[in-house]
């Protein structure tokens, strides 16, 4: 008898639950998917295969953050006095291109900014912990990962001797980047005084079963003068130390000007999204670097009006008249990015794409070898960086634009993530980052093989990882 009742029981939940549950997931999807890509393939997976594709759903198919964007307009009056602030800090030269970009951010490119490449992690942990100890009123600091290994505890380190010379300090993480932090190392900067928020306690895309929305910036402020941005997270892998990976290449950015107060305005948002905190009384008019360079910090999210992450890279590459060249570590774009792409190559830009031959996700670096084709037909050329893992984000646009940030080449980053790019419009800066790039490059292999002539495991799984690009 018990086992007829179940066997009633699940003949139910197929025949009525599971349809009914199918239904819902297919009209969410239709009336919230953002491209028509994300919303086919969501919709014929549910379809034919239901059992698999509910779970799925629950996992990476929710389009809304609802409350953030109350939340922003309390930054508005923040960006109304970043505004005010700005039209005393008017950039060197008016250039075309500075009004998409203004657009994208909310706020105006700005002239006197300071920018210095910081390559690798020594380097660029040496400069923010040198910051912090020279911090005078406070420290702000996000990461999408920070691990309790000998970078973390040195950044703890750092921290609490800022607290305890008075400074005001606050940290953010991401609950799914670094879940693996432990109770006893937030325990250690609370007990310093350290405002560290615990994104399981507190409103935000927390909850591991969420892996959408993640907040995947990487900053820090300090006295709203100087700022940090770029792909390094607090690990010792980012210092190379982590065997698996060995050599790890990368790039942050370190910032002084006027474009800190809009980094700073970020942080803010975010902030005040997890606490219900404005932090207003922050300082917000740091002085012009002379001789500074043009630029704006443009914040991406999935609350943005406009795909800020695939328009911040669209505007740089239709911009181009001479030279694309994007340093990633993935290669999962969008149909608008391919076709930006292969234009640019067939108009006669010289259009590069570098990439690490190692691997650190799996599917994400398989589905890359499902593009690689399509746009080498056009013209363009695809280097994989052969020493160790390469991290970077890095774009660079003829010899006048440089954008450094957060923001990966793959729809993760496009429409499912926070993150924050800075675009640089200045000559002298950008011939750093060639430099830069071109040692990268003498370090990279151009890939000349085509998918057919791939190993067969590669053949087959670049084409079925390439059906989950929009969640990639």
């Amino acid at each position: 008898m018990l086992f007829s009742d179940l066997r009633f029981l699940v003949s139910v939940i197929v025949a009525v639950l599971l349809p009914l549950a199918v239904a819902l997931a297919i009209w969410r999807v239709l009336s919230h998917a953002r491209t028509p890509q994300g919303t086919v393939a969501w919709v014929v997976f549910l379809l034919a295969a239901p059992w698999f594709a509910l779970p799925a759903y629950l996992f990476f198919g929710h389009h809304k953050l609802h409350g953030y964007t109350k939340h922003r307009r309390a930054s508005h009056a923040l960006v109304k006095r970043l505004g005010t602030y700005a039209r005393t800090i008017r950039p060197k030269a008016e250039r075309p291109e500075h009004r998409a970009f203004a657009h994208l951010a909310g706020m105006p490119v700005v002239g006197g900014n300071g920018f210095e490449l910081l390559i690798d992690g020594e380097e660029t942990f040496a400069a923010i912990f040198a910051a912090i100890d020279r911090a005078k009123k406070y420290v702000l600091v996000q990461y999408y990962t920070i691990v309790d290994d000998s970078t973390g505890q040195a950044l703890a380190e750092h921290l609490i001797a800022a607290a305890r010379r008075g400074v005001e300090v606050r940290v953010l993480y991401d609950g799914v980047g670094s879940y693996g932090l432990s109770a006893s190392y937030r325990q250690k900067l609370a007990d310093a005084g350290i405002r560290i928020l615990n994104p399981r306690e507190v409103r935000g895309p927390t909850s591991r079963l969420q892996v959408n929305f993640r907040n995947h910036r990487k900053t820090v402020i300090v006295d709203g003068c100087e700022g940090f941005i770029g792909g390094l997270n607090m690990s010792d892998t980012y210092r190379g130390l982590d065997p698996a990976f060995g050599l790890w290449r990368d790039t942050h950015l370190a910032l002084r000007g006027p474009a800190v107060a809009q980094l700073q305005l970020a942080y803010a948002e975010d902030w005040h999204w997890a606490t219900d905190e404005a932090l207003g009384a922050l300082f917000w008019t740091p002085e012009p670097v002379e001789e500074g360079a043009d630029a704006v910090i443009v914040p991406a999210g999935p609350v943005d009006t406009l795909d800020t992450g695939a328009l911040f890279y669209f505007s740089a590459i239709s911009a181009a008249r001479e030279r694309v060249w994007i340093a990633s570590p993935y290669f999962v774009p969008d149909g608008d990015i391919i076709s930006a792409l292969k234009a640019a190559a067939l108009r006669g830009c010289d259009v590069r794409i570098v990439m690490p031959e190692e691997r650190d996700h799996w599917p994400t670096w398989l589905a890359a070898f499902a593009y690689f084709d399509e746009v080498r037909e056009a013209g363009v050329k695809i280097y994989r960086y052969q020493p160790g893992f390469m991290h970077q984000k890095v774009v660079l646009i003829d010899e006048r634009f440089v954008g450094i940030g957060t923001a990966n080449l793959d729809n993760r980053s496009f429409r499912l993530n926070f993150e924050t790019m800075a675009a640089i419009f200045d000559d002298d800066f950008a011939a750093e980052v060639e430099t830069m790039l071109r040692a990268d490059l003498a370090h990279s292999e151009l890939l000349e093989k085509t998918l057919d002539e791939q190993p067969l495991w590669l053949r087959g799984g670049a084409r079925v990882a390439r059906l989950t690009a929009p969640v990639l």
